[in-house]
């Protein structure tokens, strides 16, 4: 078995719900999002996140809205939407499902 490949499949299969978990509080840049992501040891790249970011901003997950920039080009600030907020609050629910299963299972 390779170890790394499920750890790195485990980490894909988290990704949106963590991008959302960060949207939840306030609209961020994208680099922002790597920043808080790689400081919870979740190391995402540009390459990653980009196409993500699109793909939940076309299904109105997100949205963005360009933002002046003191230090060059306007910015893409992403936030969640009113269907994010949904789709965030079913993704706690099943987060805590699986958190309890694999707790349970631990134990056994």
């Amino acid at each position: 078995m390779n170890i790394d490949n499920v750890k790195s499949q485990m980490r894909k299969g988290i990704l949106e719900y963590c991008i959302l978990l960060i949207l939840n509080n306030e609209k961020a840049y994208a680099s922002d999002i790597i920043r808080i992501l790689q400081e919870a040891k979740l190391i995402v790249v540009e390459g990653t996140l980009y196409p993500l970011l699109t793909r939940l901003k076309n299904m109105e997950v997100l949205s963005y809205e360009w933002i002046e920039s003191v230090q060059g080009p306007p910015r893409k600030y992403y936030q969640l939407t009113a269907q994010g907020q949904a789709v965030l609050t079913e993704l706690g629910t099943a987060w805590d499902e699986i958190n309890e299963t694999i707790n349970h299972l631990k134990k056994i």
